[in-house]
């Protein structure tokens, strides 16, 4: 069957796959754009949809446009099937880890803690003591923003977090793969918008906050040390904890 004959698995096909992890690839270059895990006939339903006019159209979905229009198809790989979903979840995510530039929105699961890391990183974070909160504090994942932007830039824009949590905090720690490399004190949380953080841009529905480095007294406690198991659930894709309730 040619692959722009296929849309959907042959009937029978797909409940023998069960869970399964696929890729999305670009004929033309042969680079893998995308990453997920799915039954059934998922694979094949970002071909199938469709936005308005008036609706934003993400990378992914450009992609495959722009493959369409210039008159290719979209190449659909299993990469690996009869998972249950536990197993397909850290396939998907180790996937994602080793394709950088893709269009997924988010990272994979348990990428913030488990993900790709250098042998120095991971003796330097399982060597370091846990730490003990003394404080209100936010647990901030800025693996992916800090290679982007300061260390202070990178922690403190842009979330999705509760601004009456947020304004309970007693300081904001940056974190990277489970150990704790920054800390900061809040002195507002504002909305992401472009005339609150004009060197950042703006996003909606998500709150920033302007601050300074924590007190020495304060970093010593923490920055260097590991994020406590408690507070790295397996699998956990929000980058925000809260070491309080």
């Amino acid at each position: 069957m040619k692959q722009a004959e296929l849309r959907a698995f042959p009937f029978g096909v797909a409940d023998k796959l069960k869970t399964y992890v696929y890729r999305l690839i670009d004929p033309r270059d042969g680079e893998t754009f995308y990453v997920g895990k799915g039954r059934g006939d998922r694979v094949f339903a970002h071909i199938r949809e469709q936005v308005g006019a008036d609706e934003v159209v993400d990378n992914k979905l450009k992609r495959i446009r722009e493959i369409h229009l210039a008159g290719f198809e979209v190449s659909h790989v299993i990469h690996r099937h009869g998972m249950d979903d536990a197993t397909a979840f850290e396939v998907e995510a180790a996937l994602i880890d080793a394709y950088p530039g893709l269009t997924n929105a988010v990272a994979g699961a348990g990428s913030n803690d488990f993900g790709v890391m250098h042998a120095q990183e991971i003796i330097a974070r399982y060597c370091a003591t846990p730490a003990e909160f003394k404080h209100r504090a936010i647990l901030i994942s800025v693996n992916r923003s800090a290679t982007e932007r300061s260390l202070y830039d990178a922690t403190r824009f842009a979330w999705k977090i509760s601004r009456t949590k947020a304004e309970q905090a007693e300081v904001i720690l940056a974190t990277q793969q489970g150990l704790i490399v920054g800390a900061f004190v809040a002195e507002r949380w504002l909305d992401a918008t472009i005339e609150n953080f004009p060197s950042l841009g703006a996003e909606a529905g998500r709150l920033g906050f302007v601050g300074r480095p924590a007190p020495d007294d304060i970093s010593r406690m923490y920055v260097g040390k590991s994020v406590p198991d408690e507070f790295r659930k397996r699998g956990a894709a929000n980058p925000i904890k809260y070491t309080w309730d």
